[in-house]
């Protein structure tokens, strides 16, 4: 299997930390959070990743190169405007032949991502989305299930959530045949646009609660959280990885 990291935000709402370098690239220890999320991946046998890029791109490109030091092979994908969580997929359907994962870089997660994938290809859906229950549903994607997991709506942010929602944790796997869904050259959003359009036309949408540890750093608050986690050994680090210097802002 192959990933996309989406680590293109300007993370707007988490400075002054972001004023230098892309949200995915706040210091969590010694190192981005960026660099635990491409060690998850291939703690979990995904050794091909793709990174779209916008915001102050050349952090991320010095520090992660072509990702040999970290045992895998990057690509880098540079969006000169914002195309959306789902746009940056859809430009890189040349990348993304085969069956992916797509994470949100601003997600702080030791999940089980081997689990994820093999429930994906035991349903044959087109996608499959984790799921788990924050304090604040208002923030976030929001499905509704049938009692066999599969999606029967999702609404993106809703100002009043209805009962028995779970929220999407940024993280997924998906077919190739989802970017079909997904217009070339523009803007577009899995949550806005793509999942309700894929619950329509009558694809296959799964999703898949968990209660592993799930951070998004949206805020300053949650990323003292989420540094406070490391120290304290709430957060696991991936496997094969150093455990990082506590030092600085980390």
């Amino acid at each position: 299997m192959k990933a996309l990291v989406l680590s293109a935000g300007e993370g707007s709402r988490l400075r002054p930390y972001t004023l230098d370098r892309p949200k995915p690239m706040v210091p969590i220890g010694d190192r981005p959070m960026l660099e635990y999320l491409v060690a998850l991946l291939r703690q979990h046998g995904v050794t091909s990743i793709a990174l779209n890029l916008h915001y102050k791109p050349d952090a991320i490109v010095k520090h992660f190169g072509n990702g040999s030091r970290f045992g895998v092979a990057i690509e880098c994908s540079w969006e000169s405007r914002l195309l959306g969580t789902a746009g940056a997929a859809r430009r890189l359907a040349r990348f993304l032949d085969e069956p992916f994962f797509v994470l949100y870089g601003d997600v702080l997660t030791n999940v089980d991502l081997t689990s994820l994938a093999q429930r994906h290809r035991a349903t044959g859906a087109t996608g499959s989305l984790l799921l788990y229950q924050p304090e604040d549903l208002t923030r976030c994607g929001v499905a509704h299930r049938a009692e066999d997991g599969r999606i029967l709506k999702f609404e993106e942010k809703p100002t009043a959530p209805e009962p028995g929602g779970l929220a999407h944790a940024g993280i997924s796997v998906f077919q190739p045949d989802v970017l079909d869904f997904i217009p070339s050259g523009r803007a577009s959003d899995f949550g806005v646009d793509v999942y309700p359009q894929l619950i329509a036309a009558g694809h296959a949408l799964y999703g898949y609660p968990t209660s592993e540890y799930i951070l998004d750093i949206g805020s300053p608050a949650r990323y003292a959280q989420a540094r406070a986690d490391l120290r304290n050994g709430t957060y696991r680090l991936p496997g094969r990885v150093d455990p990082p210097v506590l030092v600085g802002a980390g």
